[in-house]
């Protein structure tokens, strides 16, 4: 009899306790969130439990930032040597780029190409202005003198040759196409017949069929359909490298001695609304 009522004491003053912080708890909690005013007394609470917080975390703060050094640390040598062996790649490809360079600079001087199309810069323009009569000789765009638009510089709509520039004014220029009726440049090109070059000109442009005319070509050589035609680089108009087009026909030429290729463009001439122009390095 006495231990069960011992145990029923003990249970009460258990009970009583965890209301009592229960109701501490809750008192705290209020007193920390609640938008209105604070008594003296609520205050005072309130100070000594967030100065009692800020004590607490200085320890936790410290080991934090401790513990955040070291890693921070740890990632600064991982990262430090990873940068070593970059840098050691970095100069493995600076000693390549530069016999790379000096094989272009030897092929360039071999083949006669004067530029290639990596030294040209890249001006964005718009078509704002085509001749209904003139359709496929010329169009204007929005870029002129004051955009740094000269004179004979290519044309482009992607990596595909359109034209060159054949006037400028101070924001317009006038573009010649490759499809217009009386071609005054001769476009020296090669045709990529299974990794050999073929070399041979441009010649004009066949309005019946939507098609360049490829000439000079031995009638010795085999070509397959579909090679890809890019330009040389040899002259000063145009760099080496840029897409004419696609062999789309073999014929050729009325005392059969050389070949007549018909060349495809990728390029829809009756729906160039952007187009980009090629300007050299200095």
């Amino acid at each position: 009899m006495y231990h069960k009522k011992r145990k029923e004491k003990k249970l009460k003053i258990i009970i009583i306790c965890g209301l009592i912080v229960f109701f501490i708890i809750g008192f705290i909690i209020n007193v920390l969130v609640t938008n209105r005013n604070l008594t003296i007394f609520e205050k005072a609470i309130k100070d000594s439990i967030l100065t009692i917080e800020n004590f607490l975390s200085i320890p936790i703060d410290y080991i934090h930032n401790k513990v955040t050094e070291t890693n921070d640390k740890n990632n600064m040598y991982e990262s430090y040597s990873t940068l070593k062996e970059q840098i050691k790649e970095y100069e493995k490809y600076k000693i390549e780029n530069e016999e790379l360079k000096k094989q272009l600079d030897d092929m360039k001087e071999l083949l006669n190409i004067d530029e290639t199309i990596a030294e040209y810069s890249y001006l964005n323009a718009n078509v704002i202005s085509r001749n209904i009569d003139y359709w496929n000789d010329t169009v204007i765009i929005n870029k002129g003198e004051h955009d740094g638009i000269e004179s004979g510089m290519p044309v482009v709509v992607g990596m595909n040759l359109v034209g060159k520039v054949i006037s400028t004014s101070t924001f317009n220029s006038t573009v010649r196409l490759l499809t217009a009726t009386n071609i005054v440049d001769k476009i020296s090109v090669k045709i990529n017949n299974n990794g050999n070059y073929i070399y041979g000109i441009l010649n004009g442009y066949n309005i019946e069929t939507g098609t360049y005319i490829i000439e000079g070509i031995s009638q010795n050589v085999d070509i397959e359909n579909d090679s890809i035609v890019t330009t040389t680089g040899m002259g000063d108009i145009y760099p080496s490298g840029i897409v004419i087009g696609n062999v789309t026909g073999i014929t050729t030429d009325t005392f059969d001695l050389s070949k007549i290729l018909e060349v495809k463009s990728n390029v829809d001439f009756d729906n160039i609304n952007y187009v980009t122009v090629l300007r050299r390095n200095v």
